[in-house]
């Protein structure tokens, strides 16, 4: 299991309130929280290492989310912004974790000075750091969908793109636009510490996508011996439960261990299954063993609901401190699988919007052809808000306009970022006018549920 069939803690995340180091001046803004990080996180690499030998388990990544970057940066500038951003770089980098998210703006209601200030900022900062991570929560239950913040992003993620264009604009992957952002996701690129959270806390991704596949394939095979039994979709539900209270176990016992060793509160397990470019660790391959030949197929969403709803009914048995996103991922890029099956046309965009209203994250890794308009990024966006607001759960937008890339051109991030084929977005421009009217969706009927 741990190794044949890729089982690891995907992300032990140490999450840290910074709000404590404001400060009048930008230098002493950074000082503070260069300090904080490094004291906090200094050993956090080396935990992990030993509890991975210890148990045999791989912990994949070691990352750092910090408190919303626009609280710290309200009443500063453009240039503090940059400053703020590579002292969170170098701070990850000197304390030898893969990732820090937490530049970070809450603006589903309004656009407040700070947050203006991360959203202006974006294209220099995510192209001008390594390892710093941004996210944006554009819309929610409660406040419906910011509009003008969705054009922003429109016009924006390009920028970002281009910025990064030597890296075929690479930087718009580190942005992820959220719905309902949680307040302890462990994932990148959309970890950040919310309000309400202690000062500290290790939270936990697990994964084992190749873990779940297996299982079910030795279901399968072991009701092909004996005819006479019927093996039914609840049955392989109830095989997807299973596996996952296994696998959602293994992470706590690492993330209360990690938790203990750094004297830092621990927090949750989020039991995403989050694949990797690897053979044999994908989303996709469970979906052809639930018996969806070609992946974007009729029948591609309810496999997707029932995979999902399946993961969290088994992790929430195996933990108490369940949060984040959890249930299944669908990034394109990072599943070879899915990606295969955007190659060969079995998948598109318009299926895939379908397919994460009952998934955990959203449009995530999309490549798109870098010549999209802002306006239908913008678009693109605004319908994956929808179906967050709406249905009430966490959805987002991980879009990568790929700089002089179009439709089928073949881009390839490496490592578990992967590669995709481009896809293609139809109906070009036709929602321009749709974006451009601006303003507030209000909030659905629902958001009177007190």
């Amino acid at each position: 299991m741990l190794h044949n069939e890729h089982l690891d803690v995907r992300a032990v995340t140490l999450s840290l309130n910074l709000n404590d180091c404001a400060g009048p001046s930008a230098d002493q803004l950074c000082r503070k929280v260069y300090n904080k990080i490094t004291a906090k996180a200094h050993n956090l690499v080396a935990v992990c290492d030993d509890i991975a030998e210890k148990y045999g388990i791989p912990v994949t990544n070691k990352r750092l989310a910090v408190s919303p970057a626009a609280i710290l940066l309200a009443g500063h500038g453009l240039d503090a912004a940059l400053q703020l951003a590579q002292t969170l770089d170098k701070a990850a980098a000197d304390c030898k974790v893969d990732f820090v998210g937490g530049f970070s703006a809450l603006v589903q209601k309004g656009i407040s000075a700070g947050a203006q200030t991360v959203l202006d900022s974006l294209p220099e900062v995510l192209s001008k750091t390594d390892k710093v991570c941004a996210s944006v929560n554009a819309a929610s239950r409660k406040a419906g969908i910011n509009m003008d913040a969705v054009g922003q992003l429109g016009r924006l993620i390009p920028q970002i793109a281009e910025a990064t264009k030597d890296k075929q604009g690479f930087g718009a992957a580190k942005l992820v636009v959220f719905a309902n952002i949680p307040d302890d996701n462990p994932f990148m690129a959309g970890a950040d510490m919310g309000a309400g959270e202690p000062e500290a806390a290790i939270n936990i991704g697990v994964s084992g996508p190749g873990v779940v596949d297996s299982a079910l394939r030795r279901r399968i095979e072991t009701a092909a011996k004996n005819p006479a039994s019927r093996l039914t979709l609840g049955d392989l539900a109830e095989e997807i439960k299973i596996t996952s209270f296994r696998v959602t176990r293994a992470g706590e016992l690492i993330g209360r261990e990690a938790a203990a060793k750094l004297g830092i509160e621990f927090g949750i397990v989020d039991l995403s299954l989050a694949p990797t470019p690897a053979v044999g660790d994908s989303i996709g391959e469970i979906l052809k063993t639930l018996g969806i030949a070609q992946i974007g197929a009729p029948g591609s969403t309810a496999a997707v609901a029932l995979l999902n709803d399946a993961v969290k009914k088994g992790g929430l048995f195996a933990s108490s401190s369940v949060g984040g996103l959890s249930g299944a991922f669908i990034p394109i890029s990072e599943d070879s699988s899915l990606a295969d099956a955007v190659a060969q046309g079995h998948l598109s965009l318009e299926k895939l919007e379908a397919m994460t209203a009952v998934c955990s994250v959203g449009l995530d890794m999309i490549l798109i052809p870098g010549a999209t308009p802002p306006e239908t990024i913008a678009a693109l966006i605004a319908d994956e808000m929808a179906i967050g607001v709406i249905n009430n759960k966490t959805t987002a937008a991980r879009l990568v306009p790929v700089p002089g890339k179009k439709a089928g051109d073949m881009v390839s991030f490496g490592g578990l970022f992967g590669s995709s084929p481009v896809l293609e977005v139809r109906n070009v421009g036709a929602s321009a006018g749709f974006v451009n009217f601006g303003g507030r969706i209000p909030a659905p009927l629902q958001s009177l549920g007190n």
